[in-house]
């Protein structure tokens, strides 16, 4: 199985932990932030990270603000109040679930 796979579902609490923990963030810097906490376990590409950003925009759980660098725009991702209040509740709810994988892992501990 490619592991890739098994964080797909994992992507939108993982991207508003980080955006809850430095505030705001472009979207290289959150694939490049998730490559290196993970020292480079998950890699997650533009083609998930993009479309993922514009659903949380459009669910109002993020907002963007545009700054200029040089000659180009960079468009920064941040949390607003309900995607504050959603990130504890993605948090909680992948806890569960990290929780229940455990429970199959090892279900000598349960």
């Amino acid at each position: 199985m490619n592991k890739s796979s098994l964080y797909k579902g994992c992507l939108e609490p993982i991207i508003m932990r980080l955006l809850s923990d430095n505030d705001r963030m472009y979207g290289y810097q959150i694939t490049q932030m998730v490559k290196k906490i993970t020292k480079g376990e998950l890699k997650i590409t533009e083609g998930a990270l993009y479309p993922l950003l514009h659903r949380l925009e459009e669910r109002g759980i993020l907002e963007t603000e545009s700054e200029n660098i040089g000659n180009r725009v960079r468009k920064y991702y941040k949390l607003t109040n309900v995607g504050t209040k959603q990130t504890s509740v993605a948090m909680e709810e992948l806890k569960t679930f990290m929780q229940s994988l455990q429970l199959i892992i090892n279900p000598q501990t349960a």
